[in-house]
């Protein structure tokens, strides 16, 4: 019996998923010089599978071996607030692959990347609750509305569920209100007609106070789901005062995404106080890792006296 395209298509994206995440794994035995392991999935369960680390234990001496479903993150609660980010434009798809990797193992909340990686990150994280975040109109925000709309829907079409647009900073810092509201709104509009959420990113570093103020405005008067600091690409990246500012002004019901210079626990941990309820970053494992020490040392720490 001859399978029918469809079967041919979900064999080819399950070997290539199989093959990407494999590489990434040689890849992180390269730099840590830890023998590779093989993964055995099913239902979108994943187990390492470390022969050679069995054997090793063995002949030292085990007569008994314990396997489990593998060590879960220390830390999942601010794991579930980052974008695993990769928006280099010299990214390769082994990178994209490690990303999608280091995704699924630390529960973050998505992957970010540029549109041509929708697809790939889509195949990679199947069966796991990592979203693919995917940018728009990146990193300037020049491109006319129906061009962001088009890459909105295009992303959508490829896997991504999470958009995060840059909105048309020269149409607000020119205060032609109605064009950046047009802007705003034929992304949110493609995003939500297929179940998508929308981040504008206003690129503060750019912007006066006052035009903070509008972009936050307008990007909640259209529906939008989040507001965001930054592209990381810019002059400057995320500050507490920003963050607190655009919390202010969209209130509580709608998100506020940190980007661009959040390089480690303390950093995020400054956006979260100030309101952000999700951090872009591409130190995502570094602060997952310090968040886990930090919950270690302070589980060690004698009790205080009352």
């Amino acid at each position: 019996m001859t399978p029918d395209s469809k079967t041919v298509e979900d064999i080819v994206e399950a070997v290539t998923r199989q093959v990407l995440l494999r590489l990434a794994e040689d890849r992180r035995a390269a730099q840590t010089g830890q023998p590779a392991c093989g993964r055995d999935c099913d239902n979108g369960f994943c187990v390492q599978v470390c022969v050679d680390r069995v054997g090793a234990v063995v002949a030292a001496g085990a007569d008994r071996i314990s396997a489990g479903l593998g060590a879960a993150p220390a830390n999942r609660g601010i794991a579930a607030m980052i974008d695993h980010t990769l928006l280099k434009p010299e990214a390769t798809p082994d990178q994209i692959a490690q990303l999608c990797f280091e995704a699924r193992k630390y529960g973050f909340a998505s992957v970010c990347v540029n549109p041509t990686h929708a697809k790939l990150c889509a195949q990679l994280l199947k069966g796991s609750e990592v979203k693919v975040c995917v940018v728009v109109g990146f990193p300037l925000g020049a491109n006319p509305p129906e061009v962001k709309a088009f890459e909105a829907q295009q992303a959508i079409d490829d896997g991504a569920s999470e958009i995060d647009m840059v909105i048309n900073i020269g149409a607000l810092k020119a205060r032609d209100y109605e064009a950046v509201t047009r802007d705003v709104r034929a992304v949110v509009r493609a995003a939500h007609a297929n179940n998508a959420i929308v981040k504008v990113i206003i690129e503060a570093v750019l912007l006066t106070d006052e035009e903070k103020v509008a972009a936050c405005l307008i990007s909640k008067e259209v529906g939008a789901d989040f507001v965001k600091t930054s592209t990381g690409f810019g002059p400057g990246g995320a500050t507490a005062a920003d963050v607190a500012l655009m919390r202010k002004v969209v209130g509580p019901g709608m998100g506020v995404k940190a980007a661009g210079g959040i390089r480690n626990l303390t950093d995020a941990q400054q956006m979260i106080a100030a309101g952000a309820t999700r951090i872009g970053a591409s130190a995502g494992v570094k602060i997952v890792a310090e968040a886990g020490g930090a919950a270690q040392a302070a589980a060690a720490a004698p009790a205080g006296k009352y």
